[in-house]
Parts: structure tokens; C-alpha cells; sequence
């Protein structure tokens, strides 16, 4: 299980096809990972509302969902090691 306490960041993408690559690279490799998608189009809880304030005129929309790939500490090198090969 991976936790708050035992993981490590190991990449974070706004590509979809990276993440997923990436995703199975880990997963083919036996190594347990955990995504985190944050989706900047949706306004946080602390400003609700703020968008409608500020539009989306002029905002990337390959930018529009940002993936952080966790796995555990011990995993670390490993898992880096092995998404070093594929390339940007």
C-alpha cells in the first residue's frame, strides 16, 4: 500500500499518452504506483467560483489536467531507471 508516509514523487506530466506509458511501464515492472489528476479547469474549494471570474480565453488545453505519479520510496531508483528510456 502506498502511503502518505512511504512515497515518493517520481514524475508529474500533463500528457495523458506519457502518464499511461508510464503507468504501464510500472505496472509490466511489478512496481505499485499511485496517479494524482488535478484538473485545472476546476476551481479549489478555497476560491470557489473564481472561474467564472477569470475564463478560460487564452489557456492551453493540453494543459487542462496535471498527472503526479507516486510509488513507493524503495521503488524509487528503480522506476526511474525505467521510464529514463522512453523518451519526451
Amino acid at each position: 500500500m502506498i502511503t502518505i508516509f512511504n512515497r515518493k514523487e517520481l514524475i508529474v506530466t500533463y500528457s495523458m499518452k506519457r502518464q499511461s506509458e508510464i503507468r504501464s511501464i510500472l505496472a509490466n515492472n511489478n512496481i505499485k504506483y499511485h496517479v494524482k489528476i488535478i484538473d485545472r479547469k476546476n476551481p479549489s474549494s478555497f476560491s470557489a467560483g473564481s472561474r467564472s471570474h477569470t475564463g478560460t480565453f487564452g489557456e492551453n488545453i493540453r494543459l487542462e489536467y496535471e498527472y503526479i505519479i507516486y510509488v513507493r520510496k524503495e521503488d524509487y531508483d528503480n522506476a526511474k531507471y525505467l521510464i529514463s528510456k522512453i523518451s519526451d
